[in-house]
């Protein structure tokens, strides 16, 4: 008796009762949600370590402009609730291979053997794409970002207020200065005061414990910002950046099932670019000046690598 064959363009030989499709979805999410427990449960371990890498950008950019590197909460609450949401997003971010990992083995089911391959082969380009957003966010836009508004706000000058009060006597200097430290005193009795030199923060012993004395600079404006908004607008750039790195992939797969064609792209170019100039404004959190261009540099890169990858790759064509 011959062996009997499957035919991979027939569609029946893939065919799943409904009932099988909702089973197999049930036990797919089953599994995506013990591999996002586990990864939370290790994230809500190390959240603060992972919470002080998402503040540090910030920090560095405040030591740099001599501010007083803190942050401030403006519900009790707040500290609490930052720290479960970095938790989260990093067990997301630790968990999604196995979760992406699931879901493909769902779909993969009703997809045919040559579109299994062509997803398959591009699903590491879609990681490298969303890791490079990500790292591109850390690294440049968000210190970009932090530096102009930093420098610009704390260069607004203070008013010259002398000239409104009445002249005073000359008086003879008297003034109190503090030692400098490369971190704190093995020993310091209490109210002793000094300049912590590793973390630019002044600080004094009260009731033998460390406590921070804010300052600011010596112009008008002097900063106090909130966790909660500065973590929402590091989150809402990662958040942005790694789905548009991901328009390679976009461009590819609308002019692999014929919607687009790359010479029209390429037609269109002009009209594209400024299409994503008004995207690239409207969905980056924060602000629309250094956000948006940091996005709308790589956008047309990106928009460029997808219509190359597009134009090289042939649709397959499915006989009946």
């Amino acid at each position: 008796m011959a062996a009997s064959t499957i035919d991979p363009q027939n569609p029946n030989e893939y065919r799943m009762s409904l009932g099988d499709h909702l089973e197999e979805l049930r036990r797919r999410l089953i599994l995506a949600l013990i591999g996002f427990a586990v990864a939370m449960a290790g994230c809500l371990v190390f959240g603060k370590e992972v919470l002080a890498i998402f503040c540090k950008p910030l920090l560095q950019v405040m030591q740099k402009y001599e501010v007083n590197p803190m942050l401030f909460m403006g519900n009790l609450s707040d500290g609490f609730m930052v720290y479960l949401k970095i938790s989260m997003i990093a067990a997301l971010v630790l968990a999604a291979p196995w979760m992406v990992w699931q879901l493909w083995l769902f779909v993969a089911a009703g997809l045919y053997p040559h579109e299994r391959k062509t997803i398959t082969r591009y699903v590491p380009l879609s990681l490298s794409l969303l890791i490079g957003g990500e790292l591109f966010v850390y690294f440049l836009v968000l210190p970009w970002t932090i530096q102009f508004f930093m420098a610009f706000s704390i260069s607004i000058p203070m008013p010259d207020l002398a000239t409104t009060m009445a002249p005073t006597t000359q008086q003879s200097e008297s003034y109190v200065q503090v030692p400098q430290l490369a971190g704190n005193p093995a020993t310091a009795p209490d109210l002793a005061m000094w300049f912590d030199t590793t973390q630019q923060r002044l600080k004094m012993m009260v009731a033998g414990k460390v406590r921070v004395i804010q300052f600011g600079p010596e112009n008008l404006v002097s900063p106090q910002i909130l966790l909660t908004e500065y973590i929402d607008l590091v989150l809402g750039m990662l958040v942005v950046f790694g789905l548009s790195f991901q328009l390679p992939l976009v461009i590819l797969a609308l002019c692999t099932v014929g919607i687009l064609e790359p010479d029209t792209l390429r037609g269109a170019r002009k009209t594209v670019y400024f299409i994503m100039a008004i995207v690239a404004a409207v969905i980056t959190p924060g602000d629309v000046i250094t956000a948006s261009v940091a996005l709308m540099i790589p956008l047309c890169l990106l928009f460029e690598l997808g219509v190359w990858m597009a134009s090289r790759v042939k649709t397959p064509v499915i006989e009946e």
